[in-house]
Formats: C-alpha cells, structure tokens, sequence
C-alpha cells in the first residue's frame, strides 16, 4: 500500500477541510439565504400581488424539486460507484458539482435580465430547470465528497483526523455565511435598502459563495489523492425502495428517523426565518452577523461538551436537557421583542442545543445498524446511515416552503421594511416562526420518549450477543470450500501471542460466557501493554463500533476472536483506537489495536485479554504450546492443523 509523507497528510487534511468548508457555505447559502433573495429582493414592491404570487410559485418549485431530488440521490451514488477515471471515483463529480452548482446559483441571484417581470412564466420554467440541475449537481459533489474519506486513507487513525479536519472546515463554512452574508450585501449594494441592501449586492454575496465553493473544489481535486486498492469494492447500493424496506423492518430505526424528521423540519424553520426577524421585527439586518459569529464559536464548545455531558447524565437525558433548553429558547425568543440583548441569548439558546441532539441522533441511528443485525442476521450499514442525510433535506424542503408562505402571509416581500409590517403580519410570522417549529419538536420529543428504547446499556448488550455469533455466518459451506483450496497452502497456523504479559488460563477469567468455553478454546493475557497485534496472516473478519474487540480468519481458515476486558463494550471505545477495518488483509505482528489500560481501570473494569479460537471443532489438532507465565507479543504459543471443512 506504501506509506504517505507527513506533509502529504497535512495537505490532504488541509484541502479536504477547505473542501467542507466551501461545500457547507453553498449549502447554507442555498437552503436559507437564497430563499430570502427570492421573497424580499427579487421583486420589488410596485410588483403587488403578481410578486407574491411569484413568490408562491418559486417557493413551491423549490419544495417539490427537492422533494423528487431525494429520490435521485440514490441513483447519484450509484453512478459515481460505477465512475472509473484516470482521476478516481469521487473527483470528476466533485469538481462538475463546483463548476456547474457555482454557475448556476450566480445566475439565480439574478432576476435573468428582467425575466421574472417580463415573462413570468418563462422565468419560472427556466428557474425550475436551473434548480434541479443545481440541485442534482450539489448532491453529485456532496455524496462524492463525504464518500471519499476512506479513499483518502486506509488507516483509521488518519481517517478520523481528516474527518475532524472537515468537521472544523464544515462548521466554520456553515456559520461564517451568516456573519459575512449582510456585510458583503450592504457593501455591494448602491442603495442600503433600510440595511437590507439591493439586488446588486445580493448578486455579489451569491456570486463570492459560489466562487468560494467552486475554488474548494478544485482544492480537493488538487489536494487529495485516492487510493487505489482491491480492497475498495462498493458490494451494496443503496436505493429509494431499500431505504424505506430497512425502515419499516427496524424499529427503532423506523421511530428515531421519524422523531428526527419532525425536529430537523421544525429547527430548520426557526433557523431559515432568523434574519426574516432582524430584517423585519428588529429592523437591523446587519445585527445578524453577531448571532451568527456567536453561533460559529459556541457551536465548536457544544460540540465538544458531548462526550463528558453523555457520559455523565447519558445520552438520553441529554437529549431531554436539550430539547427542554430549545423549548425555553423559543419562549424567550417569542417575547424578546425589540431587545437585541434578548434576542441574541434566545438565539444562542436555541441553537447549542441542537449539536447535541444531532450527537445523541447520530449515536441512536449508528447504533440501530447493531440492533437491525441482531433482530435480523444481516448488517444494512449503508442503508442505515443513507437515512439521515434523506432527513435532512426533508426537513429543508419543508423549511423552505414554509418560509416562502410565511414571508407572503407576514408582508416580508416586495422591498417591504419593518415599518411595512402590521401587527398581524407580526404575529403570524412569529406563530410561524415559534409556534409551528415548537409543536413539531415537542412531537418528536414525544415520539422519541415512548418509543426510542436504543441506550448505551442495550446497545452494550446488543454488542455483546453480535460477539458470540459474529463468526457463524462464516461456517458455511461455501466458505469452506474456500479454505479447502487452500489447505495445501497452508498445512499448519502458527498463533503468535496477540499481546505481551502475563498468560493464565481461559477458565480463571472472571466472565462466565469466555470461562465456561462457550466462545472457544483459548487463553487470558493480563496485559504489560496496550498493543494488540494479528497473531497470523490473514484477514479481519470482524470489528466491533466500540472498538474493544475484533475477529480474524488465518488464510487456512483458522477463527480468532481478541477481546480486550470484561465489560469493556460498556466504555463505548473510550480509550480504545482501532487501525484496521473489516476485510484489510493483515500480516502477523501487525499492530491491529491499542488500549490504555488506565482508562479500563479507572472505569472500574478488568483488562484482562481473552483470546479464543471459535470454530476449534472444525480443527484436526490444536496445541498451546505455552500456557503460563510471561511472554511478548509475537512469541509463539500455539499450533493448530488447517480446518477441516469435513469435521461438524
């Protein structure tokens, strides 16, 4: 596979962050700014009720089209997994998606030379075909961009720095819009529009977002490099109809997606009408760039507040702790008046909540991929986690929609000011703006409270019953006519030690389930050290989300499964890191894990090793060579014969 530089890294992880970056800042720029362009600036206010019935028009286009897209964007990823080019799989796409995406979103910053007013009807054919090719480009180089993570390196620990890498770049690329988007439209406009700015400074601030994204795009494209290996085979497409087949037969998947649809719409709601309010209640839109400073800053302390606040009160209670700071937020936020001082808390409120409620959804949603393979003997992972990111952009074709009716409903249209807004147009916007956004988040509490049952504690069993059986499926018949071709390749397994320290047997373990043999035949290390190391060649069968153990199959068929504590799935991967993944072929004396044994102990737990050969009854002899005492990593301390496909 070779090794890669430690500047080619660093250049890697800096392109691929700049990639997020510009990627998140066209996404928040699409989904909430552009659709306030189209209700207060497209039109002007000689238009009457033609532009609101426009407005009505465009709104709704923007609805439908994003609803038939996520359709689409199964076929999206199935077209790029079938992409072969001298320059990968990911990049062609990544790069149409910034050149055509970044075209088109300046050109819909523009009323199309007088279009929308001179032929009204050609406008909106020409705007819809625009959009959906937007639309449809923008999920080309999404799904191209968060699919390239593991093409961009084999080994986990990279893997997780160049996706913290793009974390940081995504959020900052998120928010920062919302701090640079009044400035750059004031000045750019020739006329300040009561802080609103004109046209011409909208079309600016779109046509900076698109170049942005366009240049971060071609910063990935330069900047990464895939790697090119047999190991990358896509065995599973994910489609419309497998989505929703995986939701009805997990159930819990089924009601957390449903309890996540209802939230992620109502957020998206109250997020997308934020500057509606400083616009047009507060009458100072360029006040909006500080709530959208804070929000870029304390979004990155939320964010790394979860795991201590998880662990602490669980993930569950977080959940409820959050959703109940939300709820408050958009009291305060509905009585906050004029008070910018007010104003800025409710909103702040409002949103630190939601990074740890899309932590604990995240975690439920990860973790129903276990629950979905216990229930049923098959693990749907891609199919699992599609579902989200199909959430999402529900949930914003919803907000969309709503914010266009709201902008007409409240009088926020045409070149309108907050003088313009009468007190029934006020109290509609913010029924829409709090009340609506509120019952659908308090519905999804509800459904979440009675029927989300998924927590670290049955996750932790879930886990538990996967590792008694996660070798079963690989005892049949055809994998044994595998190991049959083999078998004169490799007449014996030498199994080297996995990890250096003290050896004792199986059966003096405290854990019933490995001391009574039901696991298979083996032997118990008390560790000197935290690294865990492939005892043969072969390749890894199986990893576990928690990190605390792992299975492997010599190349003569041999079954070994290396789990590290007793309990320890109860730590949830604190203080385990994990290097290979399922399929990597390994060579003995590879390093495979480490642990740190103070985190085990101070979590109350054992760190003794279990090491164990699961299908020993399909082997012809098996000797351990040494059973006691201390020894390395690495030295030897059993032979076994080839399995016998014969032997039952």
């Amino acid at each position: 596979m070779g090794t890669e530089s430690t500047g080619r890294k660093i250049l890697s992880r800096i392109s691929y962050s700049f990639g997020a970056f510009g990627h998140d800042a066209f996404y928040a720029t699409l989904s909430t700014y552009f659709i306030i362009y189209v209700t207060s600036h497209l039109f002007d206010k000689d238009s009457g009720s033609t532009g609101s019935q426009m407005i009505g028009a465009i709104t709704g286009i923007i609805f439908i089209l994003r609803v038939v897209e996520l359709a689409i964007d199964p076929l999206i990823g199935n077209a790029i997994d079938k992409t072969n080019s001298r320059w990968g799989h990911f990049k062609p796409w990544i790069v149409a998606g910034g050149i055509v995406g970044s075209i088109v979103m300046a050109i819909l910053f523009t009323t199309m030379g007088g279009l929308n007013v001179s032929n009204p009807t050609m406008y909106l054919i020409v705007f819809a075909i625009l959009y959906i090719t937007m639309d449809i480009f923008y999920s080309f180089k999404d799904v191209g961009l968060w699919s390239m993570i593991p093409a961009i390196s084999f080994d986990s620990k990279e893997r997780e720095k160049t996706a913290t890498y793009a974390r940081v770049g995504s959020n900052i690329g998120q928010n920062i819009v919302g701090v640079v988007v009044m400035p750059l439209v004031l000045l750019f406009s020739t006329n300040s529009n009561h802080g609103q700015g004109d046209n011409r400074g909208w079309f600016a601030f779109g046509l900076i977002i698109a170049i942005t994204a366009l240049v971060s795009a071609l910063v990935v494209a330069l900047g990464t490099k895939e790697n090119d290996s047999e190991l990358r085979k896509n065995v599973e497409k994910t489609s419309f109809k497998d989505v929703f087949k995986v939701l009805g037969r997990n159930d819990q998947l089924m009601w957390m997606s449903l309890a996540y649809g209802l939230y992620a719409a109502g957020i998206a709601i109250t997020n997308a009408l934020e500057l509606y309010y400083f616009t047009y209640i507060l009458g100072n839109a360029s006040q909006f760039s500080l709530l959208a400073f804070f929000n870029m800053v304390i979004g990155v302390f939320a964010v790394l507040a979860f795991p201590s606040l998880a662990q602490k009160f669980s993930r569950r209670k977080v959940f409820f702790l959050a959703i109940g700071v939300m709820i408050i937020s958009l009291i305060m936020f509905t009585f906050s008046g004029k008070s910018l001082p007010m104003i800025i808390t409710s909103a702040v409120l409002f949103f630190i909540p939601q990074q740890l409620i899309f932590l604990v959804v995240l975690m439920v949603l990860s973790d129903s991929v276990e629950y979905g393979q216990l229930k049923f003997g098959h693990r749907d992972e891609s199919l699992t986690l599609s579902v989200r990111p199909l959430l999402d952009k529900l949930g914003g074709a919803i907000s969309n929609g709503i914010v266009g009716l709201t902008a007409i409903l409240a009088g926020m249209t045409a070149g309108a000011t907050a003088s313009d807004v009468t007190a029934q147009g006020a109290a509609i916007f913010k029924f829409m703006m709090f009340g609506v956004p509120a019952i659908l988040v308090l519905s999804g509490t509800f459904i979440f409270f009675k029927k989300v049952k998924l927590d670290e504690k049955m996750h932790a069993d879930i886990v538990n019953e996967l590792e008694k059986t996660w070798h079963k499926h690989l005892d049949t018949d055809e994998s044994m006519q595998e190991i049959e071709k083999e078998v004169d390749q490799a007449d014996t397994t030498s199994f080297q030690l996995p990890v250096s320290g003290q050896i004792k047997p199986l059966s003096e373990v405290n854990d019933t389930t490995f001391a009574s043999g039901k696991m298979g035949k083996g032997f118990a290390i008390e560790p000197s050290d935290g690294g865990v190391y492939a005892p043969f060649d072969g390749i890894v069968e199986a990893t576990f989300p928690t990190r605390h153990a792992i299975g492997l199959k010599s190349d003569s068929g041999v079954l070994a499964l290396i789990h590290i504590g007793i309990k320890t799935v109860d730590m949830r991967g604190t203080g385990f890191v994990q290097y290979v993944e399922k399929g990597d072929r390994i060579k003995a004396g590879e390093e495979l894990l480490e642990f740190w044994a103070p985190a085990i102990k101070k979590a109350g737990l054992d760190d003794t090793v279990m090491v164990v050969i699961t299908n020993h009854d399909r082997i012809g002899s098996l000797d351990f060579t040494k059973t006691s005492g201390k020894a390395e990593h690495g030295d030897q301390v059993a032979t076994m014969s080839d399995v016998d496909p014969t032997r039952k």
